[in-house]
């Protein structure tokens, strides 16, 4: 779909949200229909409460004066009421439908004799019969076949009710306008939206992988989507050129260790003369084999953890044992190389984790801080030893601690430490700063640690030890 369809009046009406606005309306219309219905008829039923209370009241004051037998009395009666009555109504009748007094021009033909009464237009006698203004009235039958009307105009009433109704109808004229009007806009501010996002992931998907979706700023939810697409897109950005710089660096590093056993092979088979040459031949030659292969387990190691892979499930891990374990272990290599080892600061601390791969990233660091931790004492064996055994040697510091509900595992060394640029390519991938060519390793072993640390959530700093290196693992509790 292109940006003129989504753009299209008939895109608009499809949107999920013009379609909750109109049905948002739609149903606001109907419960303020139902109670603006109740409302009017509650109105109407005290209206009509109160005309009937009176007109009952002056019916039963009238129809005394009859219980005399006087029916002169109850003509007079109604005679001086009808006099410049204006909303009070009368008519008074004989047995043969005369009138016989009242204000009224006609007697109502919608009043029956001995009805319950009822709405019903009129005029004044002598006036115009209009019938624009309606009365409510009783109807009372007398002896000797006459009638008595008693009636009250409710014209106002009636005007009020339909005033209200009127109003009741435009407002909800306008609401609807007004709801579908919003959702309208709203509608095609979200389309517009979308067709910005769209045309932004159509240019990534044509390979402009640094390409990122906009965001306005506002904070609202396509801000937010906005922002997790783009840290996604990031990744992604991120693990291409991974990819590209492993190939790369594949194809840099492993071709001279690849010859170099090729090599090694050719001249085993074309020098050795006897069985132990051969032998020696063949043990080098699986020696750099078994290096080459090393690299390889790595890269597939690292590989499988930035896909979010784990060979064991999640447990919790102590992680003093682990450290402990790891420097018990380490613990002779560093006295070999002239280091001290010391892990005595451990805290209590537990997280979720594998522990497979929480060991093998601590055994890393630790490994990294004596293989290079060492480059800046140029003493032999023995003046090694003895700056060790007074505690002014090369020494390797493991500490655990929990920090805002963060377990930091720090490993620090006082060598010659890593220059403050070219601490974040020391995490990459075959990246093997000029001081350590000359030492074996692949250029895996902290980019490992990264990767572990991301797959747990945490992360891998490298700091200045002044002097020295301090590798900091933080991982959450």
């Amino acid at each position: 779909m292109t940006a003129s369809d989504t753009a299209s009046p008939r895109a608009t009406l499809r949107t999920t949200i013009f379609g909750l606005s109109a049905l948002g309306v739609a149903a606001y219309l109907v419960v303020t229909a139902a109670m603006f219905a109740a409302a009017v008829w509650q109105l109407n039923r005290v209206f009509a409460a109160d005309v009937l209370e009176t007109l009952s009241a002056e019916v039963r004051t009238l129809t005394a004066i009859t219980e005399t037998g006087d029916s002169e009395a109850l003509r007079r009666a109604v005679q001086r009421l009808s006099r410049g009555a204006n909303t009070r109504l009368y008519y008074l009748a004989a047995a043969d439908g005369s009138k016989l007094a009242g204000n009224l021009a006609s007697l109502p033909p919608k009043l029956a004799p001995g009805g319950a009464g009822g709405i019903f237009p009129y005029s004044f006698d002598g006036g115009p019969n209009s019938g624009e203004r309606y009365a409510a009235g009783l109807a009372v039958p007398l002896a000797e076949g006459g009638r008595l009307i008693v009636a009250r105009d409710v014209e106002d009433q009636r005007q009020l009710v339909w005033w209200l109704r009127l109003l009741a109808l435009a407002g909800f004229g306008i609401i609807a306008l007004g709801g579908l009007g919003l959702g309208w806009l709203a509608s095609r501010s979200v389309l517009s939206r979308v067709d910005t996002m769209s045309e932004a992931t159509r240019r990534i998907m044509a390979g402009e992988l640094s390409g990122r979706l906009p965001i306005k700023g506002s904070g609202d939810e396509f801000d937010r989507l906005s922002q997790s697409v783009n840290a996604m897109l990031a990744r992604i950005e991120d693990l291409m050129h991974g990819l590209k710089e492993v190939s790369d660096n594949i194809a840099h590093d492993l071709k001279t260790p690849v010859n170099r056993l090729r090599h090694r092979a050719e001249a085993t088979l074309r020098t050795a003369k006897t069985n132990a040459e051969l032998s020696a031949g063949l043990g080098q030659t699986i020696e750099a084999a078994d290096e080459i292969i090393k690299t390889f387990n790595a890269l597939l190691l690292i590989a499988r953890l930035e896909a979010g892979a784990i060979e064991e499930a999640k447990a919790t891990v102590a992680l003093a044992p682990v450290l402990a374990d790891a420097a018990e272990l380490y613990e002779p290599v560093a006295e070999e190389a002239g280091l001290q080892l010391i892990a005595e600061d451990l805290a209590d601390v537990s997280i979720e984790a594998n522990r497979h791969l929480i060991g093998q990233a601590v055994i890393n660091l630790i490994d990294n801080a004596i293989k290079y931790g060492r480059q800046s004492d140029g003493r032999n064996g023995n003046e090694r030893r003895e700056r060790q055994a007074t505690g002014t040697g090369l020494r390797i510091e493991i500490v655990l601690r929990e920090v805002n509900g963060r377990a930091v595992i720090t490993v620090a060394d006082n060598g010659p430490g890593i220059s403050a640029n070219d601490r974040a390519r020391a995490t990459e991938r075959f990246v093997r700063l000029d001081k350590s060519r000359s030492l074996p390793g692949t250029g895996l072993g902290l980019s490992l640690v990264a990767a572990v640390a991301r797959l747990h959530g945490g992360e891998l700093r490298l700091e200045d030890n002044a002097p020295g290196l301090r590798a900091v693992l933080t991982l959450p509790v």
